[in-house]
């Protein structure tokens, strides 16, 4: 079982994860978007493409930035469309 948690909630939690370069990428359903907000913040990788990057929010705190996905990846990390990476203190037990 793969978890991801900050602040001591669950924001998300799924049997396996698909990791790409040491990060754990959530799928899309497995994610609690109750805890994650829109970030203007948006980061270019060569092979993957766009991401776009979210808060996360438990508990009446945030972490900004902790969270990110490539809504529409280049054709190398189409297996990761969608899918959610954490970071910035967001624990991942997997």
């Amino acid at each position: 079982m793969a978890r991801a948690s900050w602040n001591d909630t669950v924001i998300a939690e799924i049997e396996a994860t698909v990791v790409v370069e040491g990060n754990h990428y959530f799928p899309p359903d497995s994610i609690c978007w109750d805890h994650l907000s829109g970030s203007k913040l948006h980061t270019t990788c060569p092979w993957k493409g766009e991401a776009s990057n979210y808060h996360v929010d438990a508990d009446g705190k945030r972490v900004d930035d902790a969270a990110w996905t490539y809504p529409e990846p280049k054709a190398a990390a189409g297996h990761i469309r969608r899918h959610v990476a954490l970071w910035k203190g967001v624990r991942v037990d997997a």
